[in-house]
Order: structure tokens, then C-alpha cells, then sequence
């Protein structure tokens, strides 16, 4: 590379650094995103592929931000035992017959990647992936960033377990609707897992929120699991993994666990395409060895491809119920005459688009047949009286706005324009009941979408109002009286809340919660100072700014926020100002977190406690850096190299433990 292109280089270098900077702060301090993962990804090959070139890697560099890590490649590590496939059937009896007698677990049979774990010590040390099941790659770095993944355990042995990484249908379907291009877009949670998994940078992996699932302990010496699968699985959440949900059966007892696996599927998140049983009796598992391909202790059960006429059933249409969704797409669904198919009572059926509506020349009263798609999801197969579509609503059932029929690819489809109708605000609502905001459980966003859908839902407040609906909330397919309980408690638990999760929970643009909490802590935790601060003032405070302060302003401006507001904050009961550490021995110091820590869950809980102390914590090493924590205080990396440049002190977690006993 001559002197001209390697300066052209390195100002494309400098550029991509800080726009890649402001994507990365966007996303993770704001929860605000600026870029498309897929604009990031191709901005961030591009800034490789010039420090490649240039053997060149800037400060500041987007490919050495905080707790991430890129590599050249995935090593490639020998298993040491053979990772096989399982023998499958799509015949009831035939898994009755595997089962027979013998105590099974029955469980859900995930469409991930598979995942081999090891821990030493209490410490995530290696994982691999599956391979082609006699060699896999080594991506520890990227499982540490998984959502769900326990980096230490109580367990100080050696443990190996096996399971598999997912990605959400949620997730899938978020990171699909940023990309525009319909070719661009990502075929199945499947494909789009395989490829977080594996990244070379592990940022990407962290951005994408995969999940592990145990299925499989290998190996922990010295624990005394009773002969029993299903103490291992035990233990092994007790250990702090999730594990994948079983049921413990025999062939007696098939039936009814197969109808409570086909009633959830449709209400999982995750994706599944079958069932695994596996024998409970550890020596009698091992016993029976394998073959060239398959373990003899375990089965897979896939569900039924084909459509027999004697599977689908005879029943009455009597309605069309027009659920919006958040794209402004209306989906007609069919609700029909109970009927019993698969072993569960089904009700509806989606209808997916006016076109099929007006194929199957469906109206209300028809006769209809019905069956169980993948023995999963009812389908309407066949319209026995044809009376002819009527009634297509001009208007929306969620905001009342004028509905207009779009033909895209020859299929027609109805949808509402309204760019204010709530079901399209369906990321607000997700964010507002998130865990860092109100921390609702058991409003996942499908729940979300069929509450609004129904007018269950217009506002935040609303959320604490559902009570109203219950009688038509227990009847809903999937919910039941239960989960409305648990809904409920849930909700009269997310009352008491702070102050800095409900204006994070509000959706502000640009305001995440590291900035909610600052404005919160400058303004006294009063509410009413907070809803009407000037643009002055909040600017005036360090980390906010005059682009943060118009939109936060903005907002509070918008007519019938405040009113929105006041019915919001009528159902929560907000705990007083935290009360600071009595010596604030960090005041006016910043810090900056690296690498991983071991006397803290993760680096927000160290974050915390130095903000307690009157300190900040930022994600870059400048001049204004009062201290570095590194645990490997030797290390090359960017961070200790500009520390060191700029005589910035480094110091260990245990360091910075001995500071907050002793004071600095």
C-alpha cells in the first residue's frame, strides 16, 4: 500500500470509528438504534478488513470497545466424545413403545445450535460448538455475552453440559423488521442464530440476545445425581442454568403430556420443531450403547407433516375477529365452534390475508373443516357452504382509523395508516414492561399485541387496568385463568417501582436509563420538576446535552402526554430517592470497566456501585479517566495501552474492592 491510500485509509478508519462509536452508544446507553444491525455489520467488516490492510489499529477503535472482542477466526476443537444425532419418528406409538415403562423425560426438542460448555473452578472456561459432531469451533467469547448464560456457578469441579442456543421468535422478528431489503432479511430464527453464534465479533453475538438451554449434563464429578436424569437437570438450575422444560412420563402417561406440549407450542417464543425423550435411569441409558449414528437412550419425536381427511374436523364459523398488528398489517382470524383436534380444544385459526379469505369464499355461518397444520397450528383447510367474504371493517379495531386494501405480490391485505394507532407503538409498550423499565412479567409482545388488538390496551396506565377484561382474558387460547393471576401479581409488584425505571419505561427518545438516572439524581427525584425542565437545565447536566434536552422537552410537550402521565403514575406507588453512601469517596472521579469481572455478577452492578459513590463511569479512556479496572492489569489491549500513555493508573477488581473498604 503506497503513502496516499494508506492516509485515505486511515481517514476512512478514523470515520468509521466514529460512526461506529455513536451506533454502539445509541444502542446500548440509549436504547436507541441509528443503523440497522446490517449497516453496522458492513461499516465493521469494512473497518477490519482497512486495519487488516494497514496493520493499524487506531485508539478508539470500534473493534476494541469495552467487553467485546473480535478474532480472525474460530479455532476448531475435537470433542471428546462423539456428539450424535438422535432417531426420530413422527408416530405416537411408535415413542410409546420407546418409552414403555420406564421413567422418561419428555421435553421440548429446540431449533437452535447446539452448544458444549465447560466450567472450571466455578468459571466459564471453553465453549464449543456441535460441529459435525466429532470436531466443532470454540466461541467462548461469544457465549459470554449470551443473555442467559452464567459466567460462575457455586460448583468449583469440573462440569461439562451440552445445550442449545436460540434466538427468540421476538428477537428474530425485531431484528428482521430494521432491514428493508426483503432479500436481506433472515429466512429463520434457525439460520440467524447459527450466525450470531459464530461471529468473529462478539459484539454483534451480544446485540442479537441469544439464550442457552440445557438439555444434557456430561460430566461434574463428585455430585451424586441418584441415578436420574432428572436430578441432573435439577441441579443443574440450581447451579443457575435454564434448563430446557421436561415433563417426566411413562407410555401411560404419553397422552396428556403430548396435549400439553401441542397446546404450548403455538404460545412459545422460542422455536421447536419436535420433542426428545429420554430415558431418567442413567445406568440403564448407558447400558444400552448405540449404534453407528444414534444413542439408544434417546428418541426424537417430529410431529406429523401430512394432511389426512379423517384429521380434519367439522365446525361453524362465527366470526371474523381483525387483529392489528404493529406494522399496521389487520390479520383476519377465524373463530369457529370449539372443536377437539390433536388432543386440545381449539377455537381459532388464522386467516392470514383477505386473498385466502376470498379463495376459501369465507363469511360467518359457513361450515367449515379444520385441522392441525405440523399437528401445531389450526388451519382452516376446507369451506364446505361458501357464502362469500362481507364485512371487511373500514375501520381499525385498535385506533378507529380508515383501514385501506393493498395488493403486494398478488396478495391482497388490509391495513390501517394511522402512524398513531397504538398497535403500531407495540415497541413502546415491549420497552415500557421490559426488565431495566417497569419489569412486567408475563407480557411478552405477542401478549402485548393481542391485548391491543382487542382495545384491551391505548395507553401505559391502561397495563394496570387489565383486570377489567379478565373474564375475556381467561378465556383467550393460551392463557387461562393461571396465567391471569400471575399476570395480575405480576403486575402489583411492578407498582413499586423507582423513579429512573419509569422515565426510562417511558419511551423518551435518547433517554436510556444510565441518562434517566442522571436527570433523576440533578433534579432531586421530583417529577414535577422533571416533567417541566427547560432545555437549559437539562443541558446544563453532565452527559445530557442539548440534543438529548430538545427531545426529552419534546416529549413532555406532545398534547395529552402529561394527561397519559398523570393516569400512569395514579397505579404506581415510586419509592423515595435512594440514599447515597454517607461518603462519597468517588466524587468527581470517572472510571472506565474492562474485560471480565469476578466479584460481581457483571460490570453494571460494579458501574452501580461506583455511581453510589459519587462517580461516573464512561466507556472510553481519555485524559479526564481518574482509574482503569482491569483484571489483567498486564494486558495489550487498546484501553491499557492508552492508559498507560496517558499515566492513567490500573487497577484490578480487587484493587478497586480495597478502595471502596479503605477509601482512596
Amino acid at each position: 500500500m503506497n503513502a496516499e491510500k494508506r492516509q485515505q485509509a486511515i481517514r476512512r478508519m478514523k470515520e468509521l470509528s466514529g460512526i461506529l462509536k455513536e451506533a454502539s452508544r445509541a444502542y446500548y446507553a440509549e436504547d436507541r438504534e441509528i443503523m440497522s444491525n446490517l449497516e453496522y455489520d458492513a461499516l465493521y467488516d469494512e473497518l477490519v478488513k482497512l486495519e487488516e490492510e494497514t496493520q493499524m489499529v487506531l485508539a478508539g477503535s470500534a473493534t476494541t470497545t469495552v467487553g467485546y472482542e473480535a478474532v480472525d477466526e474460530l479455532p476448531k476443537e475435537a470433542h471428546e466424545s462423539p456428539m450424535l444425532s438422535l432417531d426420530k419418528t413422527k408416530d405416537r406409538e411408535v415413542l410409546r413403545g420407546f418409552i414403555g415403562d420406564h421413567k422418561t423425560l419428555l421435553s421440548w426438542k429446540m431449533d437452535g445450535l447446539t452448544v458444549v460448555l465447560t466450567y472450571y473452578q466455578g468459571k466459564l472456561q471453553k465453549a464449543v460448538t456441535r460441529g459435525n459432531g466429532v470436531v466443532g469451533e470454540v466461541i467462548t467469547n461469544n457465549v459470554r455475552v449470551f443473555d442467559n448464560i452464567p459466567l460462575k456457578i457455586p460448583y468449583q469441579g469440573e462440569l461439562t453440559l451440552r445445550g442449545e442456543a436460540i434466538i427468540t421468535y421476538s428477537e428474530f422478528e425485531k431484528i428482521n423488521s430494521q432491514i428493508e431489503d426483503v432479500d436481506a432479511k433472515y429466512k429463520n430464527p434457525r439460520n440467524l442464530c447459527s450466525g450470531s453464534v459464530r461471529q468473529l465479533n462478539n459484539e454483534i453475538t451480544a446485540k442479537r440476545h441469544v439464550r442457552f438451554y440445557a438439555f444434557s449434563l456430561v460430566k461434574a464429578d463428585g455430585v451424586d445425581f441418584e441415578n436420574s436424569r432428572q436430578k441432573q437437570m435439577e441441579w443443574l438450575n440450581d447451579q443457575g442454568f435454564e434448563v430446557v422444560e421436561y415433563r417426566v412420563v411413562t407410555g401411560a402417561e404419553l397422552d396428556d403430556a403430548m396435549e400439553y406440549f401441542a397446546t404450548r407450542i403455538e404460545q412459545n417464543d422460542f422455536p421447536s420443531d419436535g420433542l426428545v425423550a429420554l430415558y431418567d435411569d442413567i445406568a440403564y441409558g448407558d447400558s444400552l450403547g448405540r449404534t453407528a449414528k444414534f444413542p439408544r437412550n434417546a428418541i426424537a419425536f417430529k410431529w406429523q407433516d401430512e394432511i389426512r381427511a379423517d384429521e380434519m374436523v367439522e365446525t361453524t364459523l362465527e366470526q371474523i375477529e381483525w387483529s392489528p398488528s404493529r406494522t399496521g398489517l389487520i390479520n383476519p382470524v377465524a373463530i369457529f365452534t370449539p372443536v377437539e383436534l390433536e388432543g386440545s380444544t381449539v377455537s381459532r385459526a388464522s386467516v392470514h390475508n383477505i386473498s385466502i379469505m376470498r379463495k376459501l369464499e369465507l363469511g360467518i355461518g359457513d361450515r367449515i373443516r379444520v385441522y392441525k397444520a405440523n399437528m401445531i397450528i389450526p388451519q382452516i383447510g376446507e369451506n364446505l357452504t361458501k357464502s362469500g367474504v362481507k364485512d371487511i371493517p373500514s375501520t381499525c379495531p385498535a385506533c378507529g382509523g380508515k383501514t385501506v386494501i393493498e395488493k403486494v405480490n398478488d396478495v391482497e391485505a388490509l391495513y390501517c395508516r394511522n402512524p398513531e394507532c397504538p398497535a403500531k407503538a407495540i415497541k413502546g409498550f415491549t420497552l415500557f414492561v421490559s426488565r431495566d423499565a417497569m419489569n412486567i412479567d408475563g407480557l411478552s409482545e405477542a401478549t402485548l399485541e393481542k391485548f391491543i388488538a382487542r382495545g384491551f390496551i391505548k395507553n401505559f396506565g391502561d397495563i394496570f387496568e387489565i383486570g377489567k377484561h379478565k373474564d375475556e382474558i381467561i378465556r383467550m387460547e393460551g392463557f387461562g385463568e393461571k396465567s391471569y393471576e400471575n399476570l395480575i401479581e405480576s403486575l402489583k409488584r411492578a407498582k413499586k417501582t423507582e423513579l429512573p425505571r419509569v422515565l426510562y419505561a417511558l419511551g423518551i427518545p435518547n433517554i436510556g436509563l444510565a441518562n434517566a438516572k442522571m436527570i433523576c439524581k440533578e433534579l432531586n427525584y421530583d417529577m414535577e420538576k422533571i416533567r417541566y425542565a427547560s432545555e437549559e437545565e437539562l443541558a446544563a447536566i453532565d452527559g445530557i446535552g442539548p440534543v438529548i434536552a430538545k427531545s426529552f422537552v419534546n416529549y413532555f410537550k406532545k398534547e395529552g402526554t402529561q394527561e397519559k402521565l398523570d393516569h400512569l403514575l395514579s397505579h404506581l406507588e415510586i419509592e423515595a430517592a435512594p440514599k447515597q453512601v454517607e461518603t462519597q469517596i468517588f466524587e468527581n472521579m470517572n472510571f472506565v470497566i474492562t474485560g471480565s469481572v469476578e466479584h460481581f455478577a457483571n460490570r453494571k452492578e460494579v458501574k452501580e456501585e461506583i455511581e453510589k459513590r459519587g462517580g461516573k463511569v464512561t466507556g472510553s479512556v481519555t485524559s479526564k479517566t481518574s482509574y482503569l479496572i482491569n483484571n489483567d492489569t498486564r494486558s495489550a489491549s487498546s484501553k491499557n495501552r492508552k492508559a498507560k500513555e496517558l499515566g492513567i493508573p490500573i487497577i484490578s477488581e480487587e484493587m478497586f474492592l480495597k478502595m471502596m473498604e479503605e477509601g482512596v
